[in-house]
């Protein structure tokens, strides 16, 4: 199995910065797409960012500008850097890893156990 820890949420003023990060681990043979996605109350989970193993992005409209998502291979760790941030961006962050197990596999998509950032005065 893999496992995903994140870390980095927490308590922000608005204007005001986090870096989240998520750390993969177990059984891997290599990781396709890493990405961070964010439920708020009464919401449906929606797609932040996502970086491809080329390392090509992809944001949402909401965070373009703001946010900048990054991995470092080696560390098998996917990171989201949040800056100018606003109350909208409250809401619980996962972080999703698509991975291949072994060769030949289908991918297996992964996520982590979610970690609350709140944007509040």
């Amino acid at each position: 199995q893999v496992q995903l820890v994140e870390s980095g949420g927490g308590l922000v003023q608005p204007g005001g910065s986090l870096r989240l990060s998520c750390a993969a681990s177990g059984r891997i043979f290599s990781i396709n797409a890493m990405g961070w996605y964010r439920q708020a109350p009464g919401k449906q989970r929606e797609l932040v960012a996502q970086i491809t193993s080329g390392g090509s992005t992809n944001y949402a409209d909401s965070v373009k500008g703001r946010f900048t998502i990054s991995r470092d291979n080696a560390k098998n760790t996917v990171y989201l850097q949040m800056n100018s941030l606003k109350p909208e961006d409250t809401a619980v962050y996962y972080c999703n890893v698509r991975v291949f197990v072994a060769p030949f596999r289908p991918l297996d998509d992964y996520w982590g156990q979610g970690t609350q950032v709140t944007v509040s005065s």
